[in-house]
């Protein structure tokens, strides 16, 4: 995605950490090149908006259940092993299954 408008900052650079500057987990000065580009750039504020919005409803939703530990594990031990470099992103991996069992109706 990208407007078409060169920027300081590139669209791609922009969506490709988008998670971590909505999660708060870059540093300021990154944080302030997203910020302006925001302001430059309307497909990725949009972008931007539409993601907040659903994090947003994701927490109202299911903020409150808990995370079985083992899923957690599992999670961090991926996120451990792209961090490290053995595991990149774009490879094919087994889905997380949660282990409790769903509803009956």
């Amino acid at each position: 995605m990208s407007c078409g408008e060169p920027h300081e900052t590139d669209c791609s650079e922009v969506l490709d950490h988008l998670y971590e500057f909505l999660d708060n987990e870059m540093p300021d000065t990154d944080c302030t090149k997203f910020e302006v580009h925001f302001e430059e750039c309307s497909p990725c504020l949009e972008k931007y908006g539409l993601e907040q919005a659903v994090k947003k409803l994701v927490k109202r939703c299911c903020g409150s259940d808990d995370v079985p530990t083992d899923l957690r594990s599992k999670v961090m031990g991926r996120i451990d092993l792209i961090r490290s470099g053995h595991l990149v992103p774009e490879q094919e991996i087994a889905p997380i299954v949660p282990t409790t069992p769903a509803p009956q109706e």
